[in-house]
C-alpha cells in the first residue's frame, strides 16, 4: 500500500428504493445504499462472499469475526498471516494489491467488495462485478476506519468492544512505561527491498501514533525536520544517519530488505550512533509496524513490551 490516500470516504448509510444492482422487489429486504464520492452502492444486509482489495481490510474483517473468501497480498510490506494466524486459512489469493486478478474475482462471484485501494478506473470495473465500498486509509486514524468498516458489515458492537479492550491495554502500559522509560526517545525506521535509503516515521504514521498514545516520543530532531509535512515519513541517506540518534531504535524490514539494511550497518557513520553502541536497535516485522489496524496495533504493543518492558 502506498502512503498516498487514493480512495474515498463513506459519508452515510441510508435506506433507498433506487438502485441498479437488484430489481425493485428485492431492494427493501436485501440491500441498503452506501453513498460515497464516486456514487452509491447497494450492499447486502448479510454479505456471504466478501472480497477485500488489501491486507488492512483483511485484518479488519478478521478482527470483527468475519472471513472474506479472497484477498490480495501486500506490494512491499510483509504478509499479515503472522498476526492473523489460522484465521486466514483457505482465503484465496488475488495477487499483489497493485496487480489484482480481475478474472479470478469474476469467477468467485462475490456479493461485496471492500478495500482501501480503489482508483476510479478499478472502481468502474469492480462495480460491474459486485457492490463495492472503498474507505479512506489514514495511518493514525485507524480507529475511525475500523468503525466505518464495522458499520458497513453490521459489526458496530464488535468494533466498540475491540477499541475498549485496546484502550484498557494502552492505559495499563502507559503507566508501566512512565515508571520505567521516562522520556526515552524512540526512532521508528523502515528499510525497503529495492530502494537504497531508509526512512524514519513521524507522528502521522501508524506506529508513532501508538507511541504517542503511550506518551512516548520520537527524537526531537525528527519532530523538527518533519514538522509541517503531510506525509508520515522522512527519507534518510547514509550521510544523515545522525537524524536517527535515539535511545531506542525499531527497524521495520520489508521482505528482502536485509541487504539494504546491512549497507547501513556496515557504514562507519552508523557505528557512531550511541543507540547502536548501546545495542538498543531492534528489528521488527513491517507487516504490522508500517500499516495496520487493531490487531497490528496489539502486535506493535507486544514488541514494545518485549523489548522495553522485559520484566513485565
Amino acid at each position: 500500500m502506498t502512503l498516498v490516500v487514493i480512495c474515498f470516504h463513506i459519508y452515510s448509510i441510508v435506506s433507498s428504493p433506487k438502485i441498479s444492482y437488484l430489481n425493485q422487489k428485492k431492494i427493501d429486504s436485501e440491500c441498503r445504499i452506501v453513498k460515497h464520492t464516486l456514487g452509491e452502492s447497494c450492499i447486502p444486509f448479510y454479505p456471504q462472499r466478501i472480497i477485500v482489495s488489501d491486507q488492512e481490510s483483511l485484518e479488519i474483517l478478521v478482527a470483527l469475526g468475519l472471513k472474506p473468501i479472497a484477498a490480495t497480498s501486500a506490494n512491499r510490506v510483509g504478509n499479515k498471516s503472522h498476526i492473523l494466524r489460522d484465521k486466514v486459512d483457505g482465503i484465496i489469493d488475488l495477487g499483489k494489491e497493485s496487480q489484482i486478478n480481475f478474472e479470478k474475482i469474476i469467477k468467485l462471484k462475490p456479493d461485496l467488495i471492500l478495500g482501501f485501494l480503489c482508483s476510479s478506473s478499478d472502481y468502474q470495473l469492480l462495480s460491474k462485478i459486485a457492490p463495492i465500498v472503498c474507505f479512506t486509509y489514514t495511518e493514525k486514524d485507524w480507529k475511525q476506519t475500523l468503525k466505518e468498516v464495522a458499520q458497513v458489515v453490521g459489526k458496530e458492537k464488535q468494533a466498540e468492544e475491540l477499541l475498549e479492550n485496546y484502550q484498557r491495554r494502552i492505559e495499563d502500559l502507559r503507566l508501566q512505561f512512565a515508571q520505567k522509560n521516562h522520556k526515552q526517545e524512540i526512532a521508528v525506521m523502515r528499510f525497503y527491498t529495492s530502494i537504497q535509503f531508509t526512512q524514519f516515521l513521524n507522528k502521522l504514521s501508524f506506529p508513532v501514533s501508538i507511541l504517542e498514545e503511550l506518551q512516548l516520543s520520537i527524537p526531537l530532531a525528527q519532530h523538527q525536520i518533519s514538522s509541517g509535512t503531510n506525509i508520515s515519513f522522512y527519507n534518510v541517506s547514509l550521510e544523515r544517519v545522525d537524524l536517527l540518534e535515539s535511545d531506542v531504535m525499531f527497524i521495520a524490514l520489508d521482505p528482502g530488505a536485509e541487504e539494504n539494511f546491512q549497507k547501513y550497518q556496515h557504514s562507519p557513520l552508523w557505528q557512531t550512533l550511541n543507540v547502536v553502541k548501546n545495542k538498543r536497535v531492534y528489528t521488527v516485522d513491517s507487516s504490522y509496524w508500517i500499516f495496520g489496524n487493531v490487531l497490528s496495533a496489539h502486535a506493535v504493543l507486544d514488541d514494545l513490551v518485549k523489548y522495553l518492558l522485559p520484566d513485565s
